[in-house]
């Protein structure tokens, strides 16, 4: 025998890695038996309830409650049997009565039928499912079923299969009857009792996961109206664009922000759950094949009628999906189309203010080359006129010189000076302006 080696580095999940497979086995049931499945939405806090709840059922029961929760619970009080199983968004419960008596009547007494009285009605959930499963030896031919079968389902619609090669028969109408719980009828020609429980497992899978499924369908519904109104809205802004119309472009912004907002409204709000629809939709085309059905006495099979009935539904769940996708695709088109168009809108606006930024440039050069010319000649008065004073003051001190002759001479070469001088100024911004 060889040993663990102890160099190893195990992964800290590696045992619940393995564990998972076995986390929800599938059970042995004899037959007769009566079964009670129910399903139901459970957030945190009811979650919670719910085990405190089964804790309460031991005591009531005379049997040691558990004190932690697991995923899958089973427990087996004399004739009952109890398992709970925990899910993402829901709980669901099984209930099995495992001797409902050789001559008991289907589906008076049911598995819920041993439960302490009023512990099931106080169970916290939103109840989806729940349906009862009456399992009973027969060896007759599958053609005397209906008259075993029809005057136990309040004369509805039966849908019937014979399952797992022919060795027994589903029957069920997929309705609510008087007890506002659904029915199904199993019976067991030749399968062994491991057999029989993985077969009612697989039909409560199925009647779980179809009505999971379907939660998605109203809400489906309740948008598909809107995303028309949106449709139609967008398609007129998208013609208006084509068209190339004079629109407001400030009110068609707002239009399409408003309903992008509505848009992602409804996807925050259907998105978990259209992808829920497809992953159960998927689990339960996953039990149907596991079932390897036959025709029975011509009625329609298990997996027919969810073909027909189930299938169209949750297509258009996935079409409603697909539609709030397209259409936030199409927003996003169109407000681009639209920021393109109020950008041009702005290059245009821009390039008249810079021609007319342009012209006023202009004007004020030739209004400066205007103001150069007076300059020249303020500057050049001034100049003459210190220079006047300046011969003056000489001539005041004795210097001998022909006055009127000098500033004559002066003139003309101070006006030459000052045009020269502001030229230069002018020529060196000129140049400061040009390497910038």
């Amino acid at each position: 025998m060889t040993s663990q080696p102890q160099t190893l580095n195990f992964h800290p999940l590696r045992g619940e890695l393995y564990d998972e497979l076995h986390s929800r086995p599938f059970q042995v049931l004899p037959c007769p038996a009566a079964v009670t499945h129910i399903a139901l939405l459970t957030d945190d806090d009811q979650r919670d309830a719910q085990f405190r709840h089964l804790q309460e059922l031991h005591v009531l029961l005379g049997e040691p409650a558990p004190t932690a929760e697991v995923s899958c619970f089973e427990a087996t009080f004399g004739h009952l049997r109890v398992r709970r199983e925990t899910h993402m968004e829901f709980a669901s419960y099984t209930f099995i009565n495992l001797a409902p008596g050789p001559h008991h009547r289907p589906f008076e007494h049911t598995g819920a039928s041993l439960l302490p009285k009023g512990w099931l009605e106080r169970l916290s959930g939103t109840v989806v499912a729940a349906f009862h499963l009456d399992l009973q030896t027969v060896n007759s031919s599958p053609n005397n079923d209906l008259g075993l079968v029809r005057p136990w389902f309040e004369g509805k619609r039966l849908v019937g299969s014979s399952p797992q090669e022919g060795k027994a028969r589903v029957w069920g109408s997929f309705k609510l009857h008087s007890d506002g719980f659904g029915r199904f009828m199993v019976l067991n020609q030749s399968l062994s009792n491991s057999q029989l429980g993985r077969l009612t497992h697989r039909l409560m899978e199925i009647e779980t996961y179809r009505l999971m499924s379907l939660l998605a369908l109203p809400q489906a519904r309740t948008i598909t109206p809107r995303l028309n109104e949106m449709d139609q809205q967008l398609a007129e802004i998208t013609q208006a664009l084509a068209d190339n119309r004079s629109i407001d472009e400030r009110a068609i912004l707002a239009e399409l922000t408003d309903i992008a907002a509505r848009i992602e409204a409804f996807r925050a709000q259907s998105t978990f759950r259209f992808s829920a629809t497809r992953a159960y939709h998927r689990l339960v085309l996953t039990r149907l094949e596991e079932l390897r059905e036959d025709e029975l006495s011509g009625h329609l099979t298990i997996t027919e009628f969810m073909t027909r009935r189930l299938t169209p539904a949750v297509k258009t769940c996935e079409s409603v999906g697909d539609r709030l996708e397209d259409l936030s695709r199409r927003v996003d088109r169109a407000s681009d189309m639209m920021r393109t168009r109020v950008e041009l809108a702005i290059q245009s606006q821009n390039q008249q203010l810079l021609a007319s930024m342009d012209r006023r440039s202009k004007i004020q050069l030739m209004m400066q080359h205007t103001v150069e010319g007076f300059s020249v000649v303020a500057i050049s008065y001034y100049l003459i006129s210190l220079l006047k004073m300046a011969l003056d003051t000489a001539a005041a001190s004795g210097f001998s010189f022909n006055k009127s002759l000098v500033l004559g001479i002066a003139i003309p070469v101070i006006l030459l000076a000052v045009f020269l001088g502001i030229r230069f100024i002018h020529h060196h911004f000129i140049k400061l302006a040009r390497r910038e």
